[in-house]
């Protein structure tokens, strides 16, 4: 059986109201309430995630602010519902503020019905999308992992690997692209280990002059060039007892991959203008964003140097193919609304649903150097596309031919490129998507993606 979602219709329009119950009937637990003081209490009572509120019929005889004062009231006793704010062309100034205000979107009488009918269904994707979110996150027991924030399945996946080779001390290689947190996941590996006590030594491989790198590494003694006025540590002898972490090791040059190689195999190292060699004990961690097999093919990378290095691989997941997205913002925000001392609630309707439909090429990175943009830029409460630097996901829409070729299209993609990623494997997908299996079977069977080749290969075998 499937549950109809709530949704709260605020009107003392007559006419509204039977227009939009015939409509809605069908689809929702539909409740009409006239009277702005009980559709305050059943907002906060019922908490219904859905509700359209008919700004003009319960504005007569107000003042200007008034309307968006119990459209503030209602998100701050329910700040989890998507309001969709009715207006009529007398009140078209209010639209704009209603939007900083917090509602998710705002139409104009006389309403039409099909478009209603699409901002509804994105609306309540959207928030269908929150609450299994939450309870992902409960369900998992916590969020945070060793500096770590995230509970989709790509990142618990993650923290699973860094719990298994954080007490042994074996290299491993830390794939993604940049700005995904591989060195995060490093010094995370460094703090399971025994070695936390000892030196956590990075070093960026791809950052260094090349003609600075071997001193840079291996250190050099008194004398040993023009300048070298006293003996000076490398970054490996430093990292001693501890771990050496090697940043984009796909940018070495050849020749320092040769001497790297040689001190994994014997432990030993030689300053520039030394003669004795220097025992060093140290584990070696290595990220990078390039694909290693391909840059052997090519001649870049010594193929006996990566085996070394790679005795375990961690892929770390690009942010775009995560379902935690919001998850990591609201963590940033508090982070820096706290260190800016700034009072923000969280984001707007608007800022989620951009949020989400940003590619983030940037990844977590990105992420990040966003919200806190939005943190110094915020004149409100809320955090809105603006303050982020985003584009609103729901004026573009407006600006296309209509709102449902746009808005199917995009969630059809986003369902689509998921299927693939997960080679027809429903359940996965599902999981990476951060909604319900049967949510999933819905969208398919909207979009006809279960008639063609994207269907869940267990589902083939019970057929």
């Amino acid at each position: 059986m499937i549950t109809r979602p709530a949704l709260l219709l605020i009107t003392d329009d007559v006419a509204v109201r039977d227009q939009i119950g015939r409509a809605l009937a069908p689809d929702y637990d539909l409740i009409a309430i006239s009277d702005r003081t009980a559709a305050l209490s059943h907002a906060s009572h019922a908490m219904p995630p859905l509700v359209v509120w008919d700004v003009e019929s319960l504005s007569a005889g107000d003042t200007a602010s008034e309307p968006l004062s119990i459209l503030q009231n209602t998100l701050r006793l329910n700040h989890e519902a998507k309001v969709i704010v009715v207006i009529g062309n007398s009140a078209r100034a209010n639209a704009i503020s209603a939007i900083e205000s917090g509602a998710y979107d705002v139409l104009e009488k006389p309403v039409q019905l099909d478009v209603l009918k699409v901002v509804l269904q994105r609306a309540t994707y959207l928030s269908n999308l929150e609450r299994e979110s939450r309870e992902s996150q409960v369900q998992s027991g916590g969020t945070e992992f060793e500096g770590l924030v995230g509970n989709s399945k790509p990142m618990q996946d993650v923290f699973s690997m860094i719990r298994r080779v954080g007490p042994s001390d074996v290299s491993v290689l830390i794939t993604g692209e940049s700005g995904t947190g591989k060195e995060l996941v490093a010094r995370a590996i460094h703090r399971l280990s025994a070695r936390k006590e000892a030196p956590f030594i990075a070093i960026n491989c791809g950052a260094i002059p090349e003609t600075l790198l071997e001193s840079e590494f291996f250190g050099y003694e008194k004398g040993a060039f023009t300048g070298a006025t006293q003996q000076k540590k490398g970054r490996i002898e430093s990292a001693q007892r501890g771990t050496l972490f090697l940043d984009e090791i796909g940018e070495m040059p050849l020749s320092l991959q040769v001497k790297l190689l040689r001190f994994l195999q014997d432990h030993e190292i030689h300053r520039l203008g030394g003669k004795d060699p220097v025992s060093v004990d140290v584990r070696v961690l290595a990220a990078t964003n390039v694909d290693l097999r391909e840059a052997i093919e090519s001649g870049r990378f010594r193929e006996d140097l990566f085996y070394r290095l790679c005795v375990v691989t961690i892929p770390v997941p690009a942010l775009k193919g995560r379902a935690d997205i919001t998850l990591l913002a609201r963590t940033f925000l508090m982070k820096s609304a706290e260190a800016q001392e700034k009072r923000l609630k969280g984001f707007t309707p608007q800022a989620i649903d951009a949020l989400l439909t940003h590619d983030w090429p940037g990844n977590v990175r990105e992420l990040e150097n966003r919200v806190r943009r939005a943190v110094v830029m915020a004149d409100g409460k809320y955090v809105s596309p603006e303050n982020l630097d985003l584009k609103d996901p729901s004026s573009v829409e407006r600006a296309s031919t209509t709102l449902r070729v746009t808005r199917d299209l995009r969630e059809k993609k986003l369902v689509q490129s998921m299927l693939e990623k997960t080679h027809g494997n429903v359940s996965k997908a599902a999981v990476d998507l951060g909604i319900s299996r049967p949510t999933l079977y819905q969208l398919l069977a909207r979009y006809g993606l279960r008639d063609r080749k994207f269907i869940d290969k267990q589902e083939k075998r019970t057929v």
